[in-house]
């Protein structure tokens, strides 16, 4: 990992996702959390403000020191006990059935392989637990014209974001992981280009 990856994108990633135009966004996909709550992706913090009272605590999956370093404000402001439990979405170390729900906030278009982090978290969720999440991925098929210009823009949005991809069809990942999807909202981002900014938010059941 480069001085770019390592340094500059974390901190870019830290100012452009905590732009207020998100905050009701991370309120939202927040909503109903409870008990242990595993969090992958978990940046530097930026959904800690919005973890209901129901949460009594999280273990965050965050590869970057730098993320983990900028969330420090933010953690001695919750009282909600967050521990950085693990580097690697994609090999989490906990065992099966460790959790009432899982959140992943605009993280599954970085992790390599998104899939193999996804059978993960169903591995360490209880039966019946929840995985709230909220992605940015491949638009509607309605809307092929955005489609086309996620593949021309995915190589370069790949080099600016150490990996981060337009095009996962993030719904089709969570079926094919096994989850049931109970809630879902398939949107574009206020104020955010079509290409960057079609959202999927929901919440996804690990059924037993």
């Amino acid at each position: 990992m480069g001085f770019y990856a390592k340094q500059v994108v974390p901190r870019i990633i830290n100012v452009a996702c905590g732009m207020k135009e998100a905050e009701h966004l991370r309120r939202r996909v927040c909503e109903g959390l409870e008990g242990d709550v595993l969090e992958i992706g978990f940046g530097s913090g930026l959904n800690v403000l919005f973890y209901p009272e129901s949460v009594m605590r999280v273990d965050a999956v965050e590869p970057s020191d730098v993320g983990w370093k900028l969330a420090g404000k933010r953690l001695a402001a919750t009282p909600v006990r967050v521990e950085r439990s693990g580097l690697d979405g994609q090999v989490l170390p906990f065992a099966d059935d460790s959790f009432d729900a899982a959140l992943s906030t605009w993280t599954l278009c970085t992790i390599p392989d998104a899939e193999a982090a996804l059978h993960e978290v169903r591995r360490v969720l209880k039966p019946g637990g929840t995985l709230h999440f909220i992605e940015h991925g491949l638009a509607p098929a309605e809307d092929e014209s955005v489609r086309r210009w996620q593949q021309r823009l995915d190589p370069l949005e790949q080099r600016l974001f150490d990996g981060c991809h337009l095009n996962r069809p993030i719904v089709d990942l969570l079926t094919t992981a096994g989850f049931v999807i109970t809630d879902l909202d398939v949107f574009y981002e206020k104020g955010a280009p079509k290409p960057m900014g079609a959202d999927s938010l929901g919440i996804a059941v690990s059924p037993g």
